[in-house]
Parts: C-alpha cells; structure tokens; sequence
C-alpha cells in the first residue's frame, strides 16, 4: 500500500515527528452513523452563514451549557466557528448524554433546501470512536 504507514516497536515518537500526529491516528478513527435530522433555527442565523455551508461540508456539534430556553442544547456550528443552528429539541436528548460523557459528535450537511431566504438544512450525526 503506497500510503501506508507503518510504526516498528519504540518508534512511535519519531514516526509522529516524521508523518504528524493526525496523519498516525487517523486510521484509527472511525465514524459511528446516529442518526439523520435537520438543524433547528436557521431562520435567526444570518443568511451569509447558511450560505457559506455546502452539501458534504463538515460541521462542528458542541454542548450548550448555559442555554436559557433548553438544557440539553447541542449547537451546530461551521468550521469557521459561526453559529449555524442547534439539534431540534426533540432528538437532542442521546446527543447531549453522549457529549456530557465525553464523547465526540460531529455531523455533515445532506442536503440544502432553499426556499426564499429559508433554507432547510438536513444533516447527518456521527459518534467519532477511537
């Protein structure tokens, strides 16, 4: 395999030097798929946000501790840190127990549905398992 990368025994320190962290752990990521659903509150995010995001884009799911109006709120945001939405009141629940417990979620956008200055954006959430 031409990409490969191989680690002999106590040469780890020097491979991570050589090839970079992410580039050694990467083959041991994998992305658990949860579940599909849509992100909630696009109408109050500026239009140049939602119009930035792409189908296939990658989005960032964090914990929003101190949200007044849900206490298990899991904010989306791009990968340029701008708010994007949150996780639908209703399908947060597994998602906020999970981020709470340390584990890491991330989504991607499935499909983009504009109509007008609406825009429906249908994402997918992932579990990311080392």
């Amino acid at each position: 395999m031409e990409n490969e990368i191989t680690v002999s025994s106590g040469q780890l320190a020097q491979t991570i030097e050589e090839f970079g962290v992410t580039d050694v752990i990467r083959p041991l990521i994998k992305e658990i798929y949860l579940f599909d659903t849509y992100v909630a509150g696009t109408s109050y995010i500026d239009r140049k946000v939602r119009e930035k995001v792409s189908e296939g884009d990658k989005v960032i799911l964090r914990r929003e501790q101190d949200n007044r109006f849900d206490d298990k709120a899991i904010v989306i945001l791009t990968e340029d840190q701008e708010k994007l939405g949150y996780v639908p009141e209703k399908d947060n629940r597994v998602f906020a127990r999970l981020t709470d417990a340390g584990k890491l979620l991330t989504a991607s956008v499935k499909k983009i549905d504009w109509k007008g200055d609406f825009s429906k954006i249908e994402i997918s959430i992932y579990l990311v398992d080392f």
